[in-house]
């Protein structure tokens, strides 16, 4: 059984990332968003956090170890702060945790000191697929064996900074089995494509990536022969965003609260309305249930024991939870929650995004 007292550790990281999400991206992510740009000094205050080296083993530079606890606590407060630019933040996520979990000796020894420096790190993932009803066990993307290469073939779409990066992580459908291959940029056959413009989360850029014959080393396998477990991947992208999206509907409910007691209609607050109570009611219920969901899958992946289905369950919840709560935020506003001048309509497209990227964009 475990507790649900945060130890000292724990505190004092929620507490540090609460306080960069509200000093830090709360000010500019209007001007991100609509810039549809991340400004370069609230990412690089983000990354010197150590937020990703604290999950990177000290042999290979960083000072922790993975724990799926203690990247839920933090990604709340960053989905708090914005989604967009905490997307942006965690791009790196998506190569190197990965490399972490199941990257040869010879794979992190290369790579993981990269994610340690002090410059944010030019590097990523591609995964999501331009299909009806993308399935990441069954990629259109494919990896043939060619002696001593795999050749590359496939199209990739919403990838975060890709005209940017140095290095991807590319998933791809081998003998049945969806792996993932190291694919340096500069690889001839790899083209980045237009930048994608979503709904939501707009400060963060995203690309069509084409992959057109790359040929790659065997040795770019990551994991070697075993490859990975791609069950185990998913398990940690989906209580990342189910974590980041509890704390985007956090959000959208604290600002809709302040809201309801501060309006007043009929000479009292509109929070006195038994259908506006209730809606916040069944709001912050909602929050606590999936936030409850998010724990213990990631209690149960640190024990080492199977998070695959509580994951899966939680993610689903998320999804479902974050637009309930940012509508109901716009609803609680009325007409002033359709309008710029209030974040909710900006965290309802955020909202609506998680189910359609959740288990693409975002690790940690």
């Amino acid at each position: 059984m475990y507790s649900f007292d945060m130890t000292a550790e724990q505190k004092m990281l929620v507490e540090t990332v609460h306080r960069y999400a509200e000093k830090v991206l709360r000010p500019v992510y209007r001007d991100a968003e609509e810039d549809q740009c991340a400004p370069a000094n609230a990412i690089r205050t983000g990354w010197e956090l150590g937020l990703l080296p604290a999950s990177i083993d000290a042999a290979f530079g960083g000072f922790g170890e993975y724990s799926a606890l203690m990247s839920a606590l933090f990604l709340e407060e960053l989905g708090w702060g914005d989604v967009g630019l905490s997307l942006h933040l965690l791009a790196p996520n998506l190569f190197a945790l990965p490399v972490a979990l199941f990257g040869t000796k010879e794979q992190q020894a290369e790579f993981l000191p990269r994610f340690c420096d002090e410059n944010f790190p030019q590097a990523t993932a591609a995964l999501i697929e331009p299909v009806y009803q993308f399935d990441p066990t069954t990629l259109a993307t494919t990896a043939e064996k060619d002696g001593d290469h795999y050749v590359i073939n496939g199209v990739k779409t919403m990838v975060p900074l890709a005209n940017e990066a140095k290095t991807f992580l590319v998933y791809a459908q081998e003998r049945n089995r969806t792996q993932a291959f190291i694919v340096p940029a500069a690889t001839v056959g790899v083209t980045v494509a237009d930048r994608v413009t979503m709904m939501g989360a707009r400060a963060l850029a995203v690309f069509s990536l084409r992959f057109d014959g790359v040929k790659v080393p065997a040795a770019n396998r990551l994991g070697g022969l075993k490859g990975i477990r791609l069950s185990r991947l998913l398990t940690v992208t989906r209580m990342s965003a189910a974590a980041l999206a509890i704390g985007q509907a956090r959000a959208a409910y604290e600002y809709a609260l302040a809201y309801a007691k501060e309006r007043t209609a009929f000479g009292e607050p509109i929070a006195h309305r038994q259908s506006i109570a209730f809606m916040l009611a069944e709001m912050a219920m909602e929050i606590e249930g999936v936030r409850l969901q998010v724990w213990e899958a990631a209690y149960r992946f640190d024990s080492r024991e199977d998070a695959t289905r509580l994951a899966a369950l939680a993610k689903l919840a998320a999804d479902k939870m974050v637009l309930q709560v940012t509508d109901h935020a716009v609803q609680i506003l009325g007409g002033h929650g359709y309008i710029r001048e209030h974040p909710v309509e900006l965290w309802l497209r955020n909202g609506r995004g998680f189910a359609a990227w959740g288990e693409g964009l975002v690790m940690a």
